[in-house]
């Protein structure tokens, strides 16, 4: 009998693991309404607006669950995503994972710093690598839900450090953002988006 039961928990939590994950094709048309603002592949042109393309379907799938849910405040998305089901959004974010991001140029005066800053830190002020969370070559950590980052438009990577300095959100990665960008300067989050900007794998 705890056989049978403990066969059918496991069942169970697969039907509902499987139900959760996403549908790439149902979710490219699902996205059609992103494309505007992170163009249609998920590579926005708009520097503001972040690349979706290539990043881990955990992280985006939960940054659209705080969105909708308005856990994370994002002006910009508001309404977007209102009337979405976990499914819809498991499905666009199975899109995006699926295509290439693309990746831009850094600046040279800043690639110094920031690849220093991106791979060793800035230990006098305690801020770690970038590298601990984000990879190396800055694909991230999709199964831990940490972001890639590799790419990434410059000042939308400056605008998400700075904003974590007053950010109110309670999970665990955004806690560690805080910390992280609460101890960096301007110039110190300039120079790592700068780089973060033309890394690749």
């Amino acid at each position: 009998m705890k056989k049978v039961i403990v066969c059918l928990i496991i069942g169970l939590g697969w039907m509902s693991f499987a139900h959760a994950a996403g549908d790439a094709e149902s979710g490219q048309s699902k996205a059609a309404v992103c494309s505007g603002c992170h163009g249609a592949d998920g590579n926005s042109m708009i520097p503001s607006f972040p690349k979706l393309a290539g990043q881990g379907e955990v992280y985006l799938l939960n940054q659209l669950k705080d969105i909708r849910d308005d856990v994370r405040n994002v002006p910009q998305m508001t309404g977007v995503l209102t009337g979405l089901s976990d499914q819809d959004l498991a499905d666009i974010a199975a899109y995006y994972s699926s295509q290439t991001g693309t990746v831009g140029a850094a600046n040279p005066e800043l690639v110094e710093l920031g690849r220093k800053i991106y791979r060793a830190g800035v230990a006098a002020k305690g801020v770690a690598a970038c590298t601990a969370c984000h990879s190396p070559t800055g694909a991230g950590n999709s199964q831990a839900g940490f972001p890639a980052l590799g790419g990434q438009h410059a000042d939308y990577i400056i605008s998400q450090l700075k904003a974590y300095r007053t950010e109110t959100r309670n999970n665990g990665q955004a806690i560690m953002m805080q910390q992280v960008a609460a101890l960096m300067s301007d110039k110190e989050i300039e120079a790592v988006a700068s780089y973060i900007q033309g890394l690749s794998e």
